[in-house]
């Protein structure tokens, strides 16, 4: 009989059947939601006996997770191809545990200068209070330039691929070969790769979701993960979100949970309506280029085309310069069926201007006009490009 968990089956096979009881049992198809705070023991002995178990899954209080937890956990290991991970209950906190894990005072983050705007806010603000220094690099560093960067007390290595709104694809092997040959260790935020990129074959230590996005799919739920791939970095991430309380719904665990089972398909869906609608904005008058990794057009698509397995749904749309910011803003406007807001990985369209989320402090990213960050949902490809249509045809000229 096949396992569920064998690696030969495809990934839209193993998430339909991992992390439930099986196919070949009496009972409800998916688990229940597991809630609760304390944890009753038969004796004082079994008591300590679990405390000493504090890394595994074992009920020890409600604050270290539940049976819907461990099944979340097994089931984000598994789609980033690591042996454990965390599940806490937002996409900044996955980014604030192992930062706060690998760094203390007197450290050096190296921070691509592309990087989500607050994990900035985290670096510059309470890291840089609690005497943690962060440089901010160029995305494209290579390694030779990643070595001349890294200083003796450099900790942490972080990256992130393709970079939030300017869609910079990084050389994850070679920033990971230039930071461990110097001790540091390789953190990814990889929501952008979700399932798409393998962050441990390519060097990472630890890679970072939020899970809020593709995995819940149906934005309604917050929640981030942190997964690793060695017993060593597990006890490090798991022993400081413990100490700093982080904890995450069960009953959004259970939402994640019953998201995944749609994932592959979701992925694949939009990844193939996102490029559909990114071709056919490649030949608008009114658009100067596309910020999206998959096209041969991307300035690093070959980096794209060697790491990733395929792309996700989000990408940049850069205007011709005789735009300004405001003309942005009015396509976003004048849209119907795409939405203004944060976020992204959901099942519904979303168009957000990029240039007030943009701050560069290592290298200006030269778009060369006003940009807007679209996401693509589910919707008919047909519908969404008539709605975009109308929109740019309003501009000015």
């Amino acid at each position: 009989m096949a396992d569920p968990t064998d690696k030969q089956l495809g990934f839209a096979t193993r998430m339909s059947h991992h992390g439930r009881a099986g196919a070949k049992v009496h009972g409800f198809v998916n688990p229940p939601v597991h809630r609760g705070s304390t944890v009753l023991f038969p004796d004082c002995e079994s008591r300590k006996s679990a405390a000493k178990q504090r890394y595994e899954q074992v009920l020890t209080y409600g604050t270290a997770g539940g049976p819907t937890h461990h099944m979340l956990e097994d089931m984000i290991a598994e789609i980033e191809g690591g042996t454990r991970a965390l599940i806490v209950g937002t996409g900044l906190a996955a980014v604030m545990v192992p930062l706060l894990a690998y760094l203390k005072a007197g450290d050096h983050c190296l921070m691509p200068d592309s990087v989500y705007g607050p994990a900035r806010n985290l670096s510059d603000g309470l890291m840089k209070g609690w005497g943690i220094e962060t440089t901010y690099y160029d995305p494209l560093v290579d390694e030779a330039g990643m070595r001349a960067l890294i200083r003796p007390n450099t900790k942490v290595v972080y990256t992130e691929s393709p970079g939030s709104h300017t869609f910079e694809v990084q050389d994850i092997p070679a920033i990971a070969r230039a930071a461990h040959a110097a001790g540091a260790k390789v953190l990814m935020d990889n929501t952008w790769g979700f399932y798409n990129f393998q962050p441990f074959e390519h060097g990472v230590d630890v890679s970072i979701q939020a899970l809020t996005k593709y995995a819940g799919g149906h934005s309604d739920i917050l929640l981030g993960s942190v997964a690793v791939n060695s017993p060593e970095d597990w006890t490090v991430v798991k022993g400081a979100a413990s100490q700093l309380g982080q904890f995450a719904s069960p009953d959004d665990c259970w939402l994640c949970l019953r998201g995944l089972r749609t994932l592959p398909v979701r992925l694949r869906q939009q990844a193939e309506n996102g490029l559909t609608v990114a071709r056919w904005l490649e030949g608008r008058p009114e658009v100067l280029r596309l910020l999206h990794p998959a096209l041969p057009s991307h300035p690093q698509h070959e980096l794209y085309a060697r790491d990733f397995l395929g792309p996700c749904s989000l990408f940049g749309v850069v205007l011709q310069p005789r735009y300004s910011e405001a003309d942005a803003e009015s396509v976003c406007d004048n849209l119907a069926l795409f939405g203004i807001g944060a976020s992204w990985g959901g099942y519904e369209s979303l168009a957000l201007p990029t240039a007030p989320s943009i701050t560069r402090t290592a290298k200006d990213p030269a778009l060369g006009g006003p940009a807007i960050r679209l996401h693509i949902g589910l919707e008919e490809t047909e519908d969404l490009i008539a709605d975009l249509a109308q929109a740019l045809d309003r501009l000015p000229g």
